[in-house]
């Protein structure tokens, strides 16, 4: 007979739940939020799932159908080269997110070593990141952006790098701020009273008081992230050709505008819909994850 000592759950195990399931309660009284989420979570099954939703070959040039109109063959017409307006839009969306996760990701990782590193690490340290932190942000984002790819030229691996470098200096900068305020903390002199180790005190004390804020900042980088990759392609300094991607549909029907303005409205609704859905997704888990504008429960 099993004992109820030995079904009981760990307390650890029991907390972290409860704050999961009041997580989710605070959640779902935020309809903005609850929307972002439905939105998110749509535009990333269609990402995965693009190949089996496309009805044609979005890089296959017909000649007959250039600048079709909206049909039942192609549901949001033709290019100037005749390809599926449609099937590029579905296929395309895969570019955007994967700029967006990839670069993100990668400016997260590593902002966050370095913020720990310039935070509790020795003073003139902290002051040579810092420094390194605001010359990267002292170049105008765009300008820079332009400067790296005419250097390393346009491709989707100059994209995330150039994010990811332009990025990692705010999420560092934060962690930077976080570690600073709990390493003068009192549960963290005892640590180091009962001789605890620093990689012990960064990984049970500081790293996950740092991670909620981080995670506000990264799903509300998203959708800046998505408008620059989407910019760079429309300059022709993304992907590139016959690559589907949003930026460069939009180029597309911004140069076909006068007889062809469902290109420009079907590249556009994709970019509207993502910045909004990660944006309103930001802000609920900002509200939830900020005392300062938690609500009552």
């Amino acid at each position: 007979m099993v004992s109820v000592e030995a079904i009981r759950p760990e307390p650890n195990d029991a907390m972290a739940t409860g704050a999961f399931r009041t997580f989710l309660r605070q959640f779902r009284k935020n309809r903005l939020g609850m929307l972002g989420a439905v939105l998110v979570i749509l535009i990333a099954a269609i990402a995965i799932f693009a190949p089996l939703m496309i009805t044609h070959d979005p890089i296959r040039i017909m000649v007959g159908p250039r600048l079709a109109a909206p049909s039942l063959d192609f549901l949001l017409g033709t290019d100037q080269l005749g390809r599926d307006t449609f099937s590029r839009i579905i296929m395309g969306g895969r570019i955007p997110l994967l700029v967006a996760f990839a670069s993100l990701g990668s400016s997260l990782a590593v902002g966050l070593v370095l913020g720990l590193i310039a935070g509790f690490g020795p003073r003139w340290l902290d002051n040579l990141l810092l420094l390194v932190f605001d010359t990267i942000r002292s170049f105008p984002s765009i300008i820079f952006a332009l400067a790296m790819i005419a250097l390393l030229g346009p491709s989707l691996a100059s994209v995330i790098l150039v994010i990811a470098i332009t990025s990692m200096p705010i999420y560092a900068r934060v962690v930077r701020t976080q570690t600073e305020a709990l390493r003068s903390s009192e549960y963290v002199a005892a640590e180091r009273s009962m001789g605890a180790g620093t990689t012990r005190i960064l990984a049970v004390h500081v790293l996950p008081n740092v991670l909620g804020p981080l995670l506000i900042l990264v799903s509300m980088d998203v959708p800046a992230v998505i408008a620059v990759e989407a910019g760079l392609s429309f300059l022709g300094m993304g992907v590139r050709p016959p690559t589907p991607d949003w930026g460069a549909i939009l180029n597309d029907g911004y140069s076909y505008i006068n007889q062809t303005p469902w290109l420009v409205i079907a590249s556009g609704i994709p970019i509207v819909l993502a910045t909004l859905g990660f944006t309103f997704l930001g802000e609920a888990l900002r509200d939830i994850f900020d005392p300062k504008l938690r609500k009552d429960l």
